[in-house]
C-alpha cells in the first residue's frame, strides 16, 4: 500500500486494497513476537541466573564489573522486547484495519455482483438503465455514480422520475469510497508508527532511548485503540478480571503486556507475576518519560522510580524475600504497590497503607519499602509463607495542607483511598493460590483512617481477617464492631510518647490543631488532654487504643519523649516498623500477620 505494504502504487485502488494479504502482515507480527519473547527469555535468564550465580561465586573488581556489564546488557534485551512488542502489535493492529475495510469492500462487491452493476477501476459504479419516464414510460437511461465526501447524497434530478438503480450504485460507490479512504488513512498513520520504532544504531540503550520508548509506547496505543484496548475489563470485578485474563491467549497476552503495561500492571484481579511484568516494563517508560522533563514533581518522582528499579535488579541475600511490583503510575503524588514474597502462593498476605506526607520520592521507596520488607522477613518465621506489601494506591494528605485540611480530608482522599484499597485487597484474595488466606490490613498514621475507610463499608474488606492500626489519630468510627471483622480481629499499637495518637477531636479542640500547627505540638499536646477528659477522643473518632473502642491493644516500644534536651522530637510516631528500634512491635505484627495473634504481648488500653 502507498509503495509501503504489498507494493502497490502511490495512489490506493480498491483492487489494491482487495489484493493486500493480511497473513502476511501477521506472519511478520509474528516473528517479531518471537524475537521480543526470546529477549525477554534472555532478559530473565541474566537476571534470574547469572547475576545471582556471579554474585555468589566470585569477589573483587572484576566479578563486580562483569556485573555491571549484565545489568547493561539485561536493560538493552528489556528495550528489545519492549520495541519488538510494539511492532508486532502495530503490524497486527494495521492487519486488523486492513481487514475490517476489506470485509466492507467485499459487502459492496458483492451487493454490485448481485445486482450487475460494474465497479470501474476508480471505483466508480455504472448501473443499466431501469424504472419508467414520466413521460414516455419508457426504462430510464442508465449512468455511473461515484463516491462522494457526503456518502448517500445523489446529485438531484430535477423533475425527471429517478433510475431506481441510481441510489443503490451511489450507496455501493460511497461505501467503495469510504473503505478505500480508511485503508490509505491506516496505511499513512501506520508507516508513520513503523518509521518511530526504529533502533538508533549502536549497542547501548541510552536514557534518551527509552524517552523515546515511552513515546513509541504511547503511539501504539492510540494506534491500537480499536484492536485491544476496548477489551480490558476496566469496570468488571478482580474476580471477572481474573477470568478474563485465564480466557486470552499466549499471544494475546503478550501483546496487552507490550501496549497497554501500564494497565496490566494495575488490574487488580490477574496474577502477581503478570503484574510484576508488566510494572516492571511500565517503570522503565515511566522513567523515560520523566527524564525528558525538568520540573521539580518529575525530578522527585524519577528519584523514586529510579531507587525502586535498583532495588528490583539487586540479587536478594538468602533469606530476603523477593519483590513484586504489582502497581507504579506518576499520577497525583505517584503510585508504588511493592510486595515482599508472592502475594498468590503464600497462606499470609499483609497490606500496609502509609498516611500524611506520603508520596512517590526517595523517602518512600527507601523507607515504606523497607517496612513492608522488615515485616515480611519477620512473619515468615512463624511458618507458613508470608507475603507483605506497601500500598500507595491514593493521594495521602500532603504539607503544608496536611493536617490543616483533615477534617476536608477525611471525605475525600480517605474515602477514595478506602474503595481503592478494596478493590486491590479484593484481587489479592481472587488472585491467591491458597484456599483460604489468611489476610491482615495495617494502617498507619493516615492511613489507618483509610483503612477504616474501607472497612466500615458494607462487607467490610473483602478477604481481610485481621486489621492493625499503629499511630492512630482515629480510624472513622467509634468502636471496632464497625469494622467487619469483629473486635477480637482489630489490633492497635500506639506508643507512650507518639503525638499523633493524642490529637485532640477537632469538636473538642480546634484551637488545640491550630496550635499545633502554628506554635508547636506542645501545645496541642497539652490541650488535648485538657479537651478529652476521658482520654478517648482523638481527630477521627475514638481513640483505637482505647477500651471504649474495643480492640486489642498490642504492646510497642514507648518512643523517645516529644521534648528532649530542648529540642522537639516526634520520633515515636514512625517506629513502630523498624525492627532495630521497635522489634516488639515489629514482632507483635509479624504474629498478627502469620495468623498467631494469641502470642502477641498485649498492653492494656488507655
Amino acid at each position: 500500500m502507498s509503495g509501503r505494504i504489498g507494493g502497490v502504487g502511490s495512489v490506493l485502488t480498491w483492487s489494491a486494497l482487495r489484493a493486500v494479504k493480511c497473513a502476511e502482515l501477521e506472519q511478520a507480527a509474528d516473528g517479531w513476537g518471537r524475537v521480543s519473547n526470546r529477549a525477554d527469555a534472555v532478559r530473565d535468564r541474566i537476571e534470574g541466573e547469572l547475576l545471582p550465580g556471579l554474585r555468589d561465586t566470585q569477589k573483587g573488581e572484576a566479578p563486580d564489573a562483569a556485573v555491571r556489564g549484565l545489568r547493561r546488557l539485561g536493560k538493552n534485551f528489556q528495550y528489545i522486547y519492549t520495541e519488538c512488542g510494539l511492532l508486532r502489535t502495530t503490524l497486527n493492529s494495521l492487519a486488523h484495519e486492513i481487514k475490517t475495510q476489506q470485509r466492507v469492500l467485499q459487502g459492496a462487491l458483492d451487493d454490485a455482483a448481485a445486482l450487475r452493476f460494474t465497479v470501474q477501476a476508480d471505483g466508480s459504479v455504472t448501473y443499466p438503465a431501469a424504472g419508467e419516464g414520466l413521460i414516455d414510460g419508457k426504462p430510464l437511461a442508465g449512468g455511473t455514480a461515484s463516491g462522494v465526501p457526503n456518502p448517500g447524497m445523489v446529485p438531484p434530478t430535477g423533475l425527471v422520475a429517478p433510475n431506481p438503480n441510481a441510489g443503490k450504485a451511489q450507496d455501493i460507490a460511497d461505501q467503495v469510497a469510504q473503505a478505500v479512504r480508511a485503508a490509505a488513512d491506516a496505511d499513512w498513520r501506520y508507516a508513520r508508527i513503523l518509521r518511530s520504532l526504529k533502533a538508533h544504531e549502536g549497542l547501548g540503550v541510552p536514557v534518551a532511548t527509552w524517552t523515546d520508548a515511552a513515546a513509541d509506547a504511547a503511539t501504539v496505543r492510540d494506534a491500537a485503540r480499536g484492536y485491544l484496548k476496548d477489551a480490558i475489563p476496566h469496570d468488571a470485578s478482580p474476580a471477572e478480571r481474573k477470568a478474563w485474563w485465564a480466557g486470552l491467549t499466549d499471544e494475546q497476552r503478550e501483546e496487552y503486556l507490550a501496549v497497554y503495561p501500564d494497565q496490566i500492571g494495575n488490574l487488580d484481579g490477574i496474577p502477581a507475576l503478570v503484574r510484576d511484568a508488566a510494572n516492571r516494563d511500565n517503570l522503565q517508560l515511566l522513567m523515560g518519560k520523566l527524564e525528558g522533563r525538568d520540573d521539580a514533581d518529575s525530578a522527585t518522582k524519577l528519584a523514586a522510580l529510579r531507587e525502586i528499579d535498583r532495588q528490583l535488579r539487586a540479587v536478594p541475600e538468602v533469606g530476603e524475600p523477593p519483590m513484586y511490583l504489582l502497581g507504579i503510575g506518576d499520577q497525583g503524588n505517584g503510585r508504588a504497590i511493592v510486595s515482599y514474597g508472592n502475594p498468590d502462593t503464600s497462606r499470609n498476605v499483609a497490606a500496609y497503607v502509609p498516611g500524611l506526607n506520603t508520596s512517590l520520592d526517595k523517602e518512600f521507596a527507601e523507607g515504606d519499602l523497607k517496612r513492608a520488607r522488615d515485616l515480611s522477613i519477620a512473619a515468615n518465621q512463624h511458618g507458613a509463607p508470608a507475603a507483605a506489601i506497601t500500598w500507595l494506591g491514593y493521594d495521602a494528605p500532603q504539607s503544608p495542607d496536611g493536617l490543616a485540611s483533615l477534617s476536608v480530608a477525611v471525605s475525600g482522599k480517605a474515602d477514595e483511598g478506602g474503595l481503592a484499597f478494596r478493590e486491590f485487597m479484593n484481587g489479592m484474595e481472587v488472585a491467591n493460590e491458597n484456599e483460604d488466606p489468611h489476610m491482615t490490613a495495617i494502617g498507619h498514621s493516615y492511613g489507618s483512617r483509610t483503612v477504616g475507610a474501607a472497612a466500615r463499608q458494607s462487607g467490610g474488606i473483602p478477604g481481610v481477617d485481621e486489621i492493625v492500626f499503629v499511630g492512630s489519630p482515629g480510624v472513622g468510627v467509634d468502636s471496632a464492631d464497625e469494622l467487619g471483622v469483629g473486635r477480637e480481629h482489630v489490633f492497635v499499637g500506639a506508643a507512650a510518647n507518639d503525638i499523633v495518637t493524642k490529637l485532640p477531636s477537632k469538636e473538642e479542640s480546634a484551637v488545640g490543631l491550630v496550635e499545633m500547627l502554628y506554635r508547636g505540638p506542645a501545645a496541642s499536646y497539652v490541650l488535648g488532654d485538657l479537651a478529652d477528659g476521658g482520654d478517648d477522643d482523638v481527630w477521627f473518632g475514638r481513640d483505637p487504643s482505647s477500651e471504649a473502642f474495643g480492640a486489642r491493644r498490642f504492646e510497642v516500644g514507648d518512643g523517645p519523649f516529644l521534648i528532649g534536651k530542648g529540642n522537639l522530637n516526634i520520633d515515636a510516631h514512625s517506629e513502630y516498623f523498624d525492627p532495630e528500634i521497635d522489634r516488639t512491635s515489629v514482632d507483635n505484627m509479624a504474629l498478627i500477620t502469620a495468623g498467631r495473634a494469641h502470642l502477641i504481648q498485649a498492653e492494656k488500653p488507655r
